[in-house]
């Protein structure tokens, strides 16, 4: 295999671009070749096969989309009650909007996860690595709400996500504020800013 890390992560950023327009059935070397407008057979010469290429998107994906840790411990430095909980939410909803072909990649990859036993096995520990992350930085964090509750969080969130990003005229932006600070009250429970 090649070893240009810069051609290699254009390639995969094509590859994501590709994932997200065209679907995980337009997602071939050639088209990726075409994306990072290289010559033809140059993917093929970076990934040993598709599975390689859809793991190095889903790592890059990842990375894409993590928050930056400057702006996490901003938001942080908030004290820990419900508003920051809200705040946390809205964050989220906002990093969603703003890497719309990161975030529709991903869904490209849960769809073809179900065809492919071996990408269902690494999103699977991507993905539950993740909430694990999520629900120790919220428990050992000090914000109200318990493991249930971020799981809960997670898992609305995951589905008002996919609305936005597949038929965003279901839940209008103008509603998504109230809708997020309701789910936030309801997965917190009424003694939530106790803790």
């Amino acid at each position: 295999m090649v070893r240009n890390p810069e051609r290699r992560a254009a390639l995969v950023d094509a590859a994501i671009e590709v994932l997200a327009r065209d679907g995980s059935r337009g997602l071939t070397f050639r088209a990726v070749d075409v994306a990072a407008g290289v010559p033809n057979g140059t993917a093929s010469n970076y990934f040993a096969n598709r599975d390689d290429l859809l793991a190095q998107v889903t790592a890059q994906i990842h990375e894409r989309i993590a928050p930056d840790p400057d702006e996490v411990a901003e938001v942080m430095a908030a004290p820990r009650d419900r508003a920051l909980v809200v705040e946390l939410m809205h964050w989220i909803n906002r990093r969603v909007a703003e890497n719309r072909t990161g975030y529709l990649a991903m869904l490209e990859l849960r769809l073809e996860a179900t065809r492919r036993p071996e990408l269902r096995a690494a999103l699977t520990r991507t993905f539950r690595a993740a909430l694990d992350d999520n629900i120790r930085f919220h428990v050992d964090g000090g914000l109200p709400g318990d493991r249930t509750a971020v799981l809960l969080m997670y898992l609305a969130m995951t589905g008002l996500m996919l609305e936005q990003l597949t038929v965003p005229g279901v839940v209008p932006d103008e509603e998504t504020g109230d809708v997020i600070a309701a789910l936030v009250d309801r997965a917190i429970g009424p003694e939530g800013d106790a803790g």
